[in-house]
Formats: C-alpha cells, sequence, structure tokens
C-alpha cells in the first residue's frame, strides 16, 4: 500500500457526495472491507458493488440479534448474491459474563462491557487484518456523539502503532429521509422492524421502538444518557 495522505484526502472529499467517497477509498486501498449491520449499510453496499463488484463486506453477529436482523442479512446476501463475513464473540468469554452476572448485566452495570464482548473484541480482530474499512456512519443519528465526523479519519481507536487504520464515512452528511428515499428508489432489502417503529437497531435487548417525534437514539440502551451512547465501534466520537 502506498503512503496515504490523510490531510489531503480530508480537504478533497470535505462535503462531497457518498459515491465520490467511495470511490476515493476503494482507489486508495484494495485491503478494505464494508460494515454492515442496518440501512445506511445496504445503501453503502449498493453503491460499493457498482464500483467494485468484490467488495469485502462483514457482519457482527453478537447472539443478541432479533429474528428479523438474521432474516434481514440473508435477505442482503441472496439479493445481491454476495458473501457477508459473519463475525462472533468469544463462546467462553460470553459464558463467563453470564454465569458471573446474568443475562441482562447491562440494565445496571451499562452497556459498555456486553458491548465490548460481543462486538467490540470480534470487530478488534478483524480490523487488525485491514488497512481500511468503511462505516454507515451520519451525524445526525446522534447530536451528542456524531457531530464531529468526517468524511475521512484515522481510526484512533483501532489503530495501531505500527500502522493506521483508516475510516471512511461516506454518508456522514446525509439524513435518514435521504437514505430511504435511496432504498426506496432502488427497492433494496431492509429490515422488517423499521416497519414496527424501530428506526435504529442493535441487539434486541438493548433496542426498542421509539414514539413519533423522538430522535432515532432514544430507542437505543434508553436507560442510559445521551452522551454514552455508542457501543465501543466507533469510540473516537466520545469526548
Amino acid at each position: 500500500m502506498t503512503t496515504f495522505d490523510i490531510q489531503a484526502h480530508q480537504i478533497e472529499l470535505a462535503g462531497q457526495s457518498p459515491g465520490k467517497i467511495l470511490r476515493a477509498a476503494l482507489a486508495a486501498f484494495d485491503n478494505i472491507a464494508l460494515s454492515f449491520s442496518g440501512a445506511e449499510d445496504v445503501v453503502l453496499i449498493d453503491m460499493a458493488l457498482q464500483i467494485r463488484p468484490d467488495m469485502q463486506i462483514f457482519s457482527l453477529d453478537t447472539g443478541r440479534l432479533h429474528p428479523e436482523t438474521y432474516r434481514f442479512i440473508e435477505k442482503v446476501r441472496e439479493h445481491y448474491g454476495i458473501k457477508i463475513e459473519c463475525l462472533s464473540p468469544n463462546a467462553s468469554e460470553i459464558a463467563d459474563l453470564v454465569t458471573n452476572k446474568g443475562w441482562f448485566s447491562f440494565y445496571n452495570d451499562g452497556h459498555q462491557e456486553c458491548c465490548n464482548l460481543r462486538k467490540v473484541e470480534p470487530l478488534k480482530g478483524k480490523l487488525f487484518t485491514l488497512d481500511a474499512w468503511i462505516t454507515g456512519q451520519r451525524k445526525d443519528q446522534s447530536l451528542e456523539t456524531r457531530q464531529d465526523l468526517v468524511e475521512v479519519e484515522i481510526d484512533q481507536a483501532f489503530s495501531i502503532p505500527e500502522q493506521n487504520l483508516i475510516k471512511f464515512n461516506p454518508l456522514l452528511n446525509w439524513s435518514s429521509r435521504q437514505v430511504w428515499d435511496y432504498i426506496e428508489a432502488y427497492a433494496l432489502p431492509y429490515n422488517s422492524l423499521h416497519k414496527q417503529g424501530f428506526i435504529s437497531i442493535g441487539c434486541e435487548p438493548c433496542t426498542r421502538a421509539i414514539l413519533p417525534n423522538q430522535h432515532e437514539r432514544q430507542g437505543r440502551w434508553w436507560w442510559e444518557s445521551e452522551a454514552k451512547k455508542e457501543c465501543g465501534l466507533h469510540a473516537g466520537n466520545l469526548k
């Protein structure tokens, strides 16, 4: 891999369209993957496969997802005829947590310990094999933690001394409405839970439907403060 000029790319990609950001990301890196879990990621998959048909895509299976989410992942796999790599947590570490603290310790202790085992550690193992990754983060997903997002950044949470990991956020300036306009326009698959009032969808115990006019992030970890509503996958967003 040639040296990646992060500052030059930040200037070049500032305010650009998701398509241009994706094209720049895929031109700069061969060893790059797209993280898939929700509606935003399906939009990125649809765009990315038009540029690179063999795009590397992975998804985190925490073991606590809704049945509808597993069916959604399968719908996406079949719709595009692609492979989606499944990342799973360490079974013995999960068994120890549940044995010692039960199935719902996060309601009392906070979600970070469980998220670290089920999401962050499996993701870390994957990201250590990559030079860059692509996420579906949007600024308006969280008024507390995502307002400083940029189109391309050094992932401070997962970089190692020997090498920086580059993270691209092509949809950072899109709204939820723009995401859904794209999904509807191109008849893309989506999670059926969206029809039941779920907007931001994570693990089943930590996700609920929201009421009209509530912000989408209020359906995630609702028992905690707004400033804590990151699971650790994007720890750099927390100030």
